[in-house]
């Protein structure tokens, strides 16, 4: 296949170009190298990629649109891997402008290059943010998204709306993707496996909010990238039992649809701690605050979907996968 990876240098991106490659595709990659967290691990991360016969990189932010068309010139591509994206709850608070720029002028770049040159398949990164205040557990894609409560959340339940009218007005298939808590090696700075070990290793305080009383759908990066690619292989299509009276929210008469991608086992942020703890040799000091705001309590995903369409659902257990988080983090920073 001919695939396109936005966000390849990105932490679930450079997992997924990968195992591209390691099937034998030929891969596209681009990334803008931002500076929202350590350019310089993104740097290492595509210096893992680069040397690849099969693996071509555009340095270009994926709002600029005549860059763009020049990275669709050419075949068509079988499958578009949308990952590029200003992500982070907290920095959504203080910087909205650059979701704004990412997310939906960035988004709407995308779709209209995949409509252009003729992508047989969009799949893109939504979030479980999306379900907001929402406080019915499991979270289902067939329950409503509309009352996010961070802009984060918001410009990406915009993409999913987004993408519904392109799969409805021009027969684009598009899959979103709504991604629960992921880690793992090579993971982002600013999510809470990683802020915690540094934290632990530095001996300095971690901030629990909510008073600690808080729960994540923790998921492993190889089953999210197994997810993505399994869904990629498999293009949306119409929902042939769809009831425009009694519309469900995840799906449609055009092809269009939404998974969720999480372990479906939500872990209280006590026991991530105990496990970190228990893989560095030392103890965390804990700091306990109150909610921030943007944030929700607990996420907790029903993969149901996910598992009757491509026959997988994430299962790696957290004391496996903090242990393979916890070896490349000591080995990376020495």
């Amino acid at each position: 296949m001919k695939v396109l990876v936005t966000g390849a240098a990105g932490f679930i991106g450079m997992h997924t170009v990968e195992h591209l490659l390691l099937r034998g595709d030929q891969v596209i990659g681009v990334d803008n190298i931002n500076d929202y967290y350590s350019p310089a691990l993104k740097r290492d991360r595509l210096a893992r990629l680069i040397s690849h016969s099969n693996f071509t990189f555009f340095e270009v932010d994926i709002a600029d649109k005549e860059e763009m068309d020049k990275v669709f010139k050419g075949e068509p591509y079988d499958a578009v891997i949308h990952l590029a994206a200003q992500a982070g709850v907290r920095y959504s608070l203080t910087h909205p402008a650059a979701y704004i720029h990412s997310n939906l002028d960035g988004f709407g770049v995308m779709l209209e290059a995949c409509r252009q040159h003729h992508a047989r398949h969009l799949v893109f990164a939504s979030t479980s943010s999306d379900y907001g205040t929402n406080a019915q557990l499991p979270f289902s894609e067939h329950h409503a998204a509309d009352h996010p409560v961070s802009l984060y959340a918001a410009t990406k339940r915009a993409n999913e709306l987004m993408a519904h009218s392109y799969a409805h007005l021009f027969g684009l298939p598009t899959t979103g993707l709504r991604f629960f808590t992921v880690y793992g090696p090579w993971g982002r700075p600013d999510m809470a496996a990683f802020l915690f070990a540094k934290a632990i290793m530095a001996g300095e305080p971690i901030a629990l909010f909510n008073q600690g009383k808080m729960s994540r759908d923790f998921t492993y990066v190889d089953d999210i990238v197994e997810s993505v690619i399994r869904l990629a292989d498999t293009p949306a299509q119409p929902d042939p039992e769809f009831n425009r009276a009694n519309p469900d929210a995840a799906t449609s008469d055009a092809p269009w649809r939404i998974y969720n991608i999480g372990n479906h086992q939500p872990v209280e942020l006590e026991t991530l701690i105990a496990e970190l703890e228990r893989c560095l040799g030392k103890s965390a000091h804990r700091q306990y605050m109150p909610m921030q705001a943007g944030d929700v309590e607990s996420t907790f995903a029903d993969v149901s979907e996910l598992s009757a369409a491509v026959d997988f659902s994430p299962r790696t257990p957290l004391a496996k996968g903090i242990e393979r988080f916890t070896a490349w983090y000591l080995e990376y920073y020495a």
